[in-house]
């Protein structure tokens, strides 16, 4: 494979289109009584005293990968554990996961795997998962492919949702190790493969759910920032939550990245390229004003 091929952009995504995308439809977004469009999750007033917190996704490219791997139960738990994720990170509880699942022709065994992986995440997260929706769209989809997305709602009290406003420079950054790849950066991976044999359990590792470690640093610290680190790395995440002018500086050397990301380097994606698509090894970030004990450190603000 050319060099210029080891990019995200020249596999065919583009982060700066995505980028622009958002900015493109934010006022036709906040025109209908939105706030806050671009973070992890969207909030809605309930009551005075609570708001729903919403969030949607979907496995992407990476089922591709699982469907010939046979892992499309992992698939199902990477839907539910990312939009989860995102919930986690406006400080709220998750509630509830709906599902849709689309193919060229509708597999029920491949529909049941999806359902079995993300339900045994939502049992582990507290998430009920209430319903879904198939579509069989032979005029969408290519033979033998399928698409799995979900939307999560959750609930927070006014007084306890988290989003970055109280950030300041000397805050730190903890870090919370990833799996793996988790569910970004897959048509890259992809073009990396072609059509050879791969090593499933070294690239298609379930993404990680951060429940547990979320609800216990809060027990233990002020927890004014979180970042679900998926497209757009570490620092491309961290941004979205901190105010202007504030920036995260990152000790890229602070903690031990999993196997996957040498195998990457060792096809060719350079170093600048990985830290702007990948979670290198760190799937969640909180910001904290000091790093309680055993806390993994892996940066600061400035």
């Amino acid at each position: 494979m050319s060099g210029s091929a080891k990019t995200y952009k020249h596999a065919g995504v583009s982060l700066a289109t995505a980028e622009s995308i958002v900015e493109r439809l934010r006022a036709a977004v906040e025109s209908t009584g939105a706030e806050g469009f671009g973070a992890f999750a969207g909030l809605y007033p309930l009551d005075e005293r609570r708001l729903l917190a919403a969030s949607m996704d979907s496995v992407g490219s990476k089922l591709m990968l699982a469907r010939r791997a046979g892992r499309l139960r992992w698939a199902g738990m990477d839907l539910a554990a990312h939009c989860i994720n995102d919930v986690l990170c406006s400080g709220a509880d998750p509630l509830f996961l709906l599902d849709y699942v689309a193919a060229n022709r509708i597999d029920q065994e491949q529909v049941a795997e999806l359902v079995e992986g993300a339900a045994e995440v939502c049992r582990e997260a507290g998430c009920v998962l209430i319903g879904g929706e198939t579509a069989e769209l032979p005029g969408i989809y290519q033979q033998d492919e399928l698409d799995f997305a979900g939307t999560c709602i959750g609930v927070v009290d006014r007084e306890h949702v988290i989003d970055g406003s109280r950030c300041e420079p000397g805050d730190v950054v903890i870090g919370f190790p990833s799996s793996g790849l988790h569910t970004n950066g897959f048509t890259l991976v992809r073009s990396l493969i072609g059509e050879e044999d791969f090593d499933a359990d070294l690239l298609l590792a379930p993404h990680r759910l951060y429940v547990n470690e979320v609800r216990g640093l809060r027990a233990e610290t002020d927890v004014r920032a979180l970042a679900h680190v998926t497209g757009g790395g570490i620092l491309g995440n961290l941004s979205r939550v901190l105010p202007a002018g504030v920036e995260a500086r990152i000790d890229w050397d602070s903690w031990e990245r999993p196997a996957v990301f040498a195998w990457l380097a060792e096809r060719g994606v350079v170093e600048d390229e990985l830290r702007r698509v990948f979670n290198l090894g760190v799937g969640m970030c909180a910001v904290v004003p000091a790093a309680p004990p055993g806390a993994l450190t892996i940066g600061a603000l400035a």
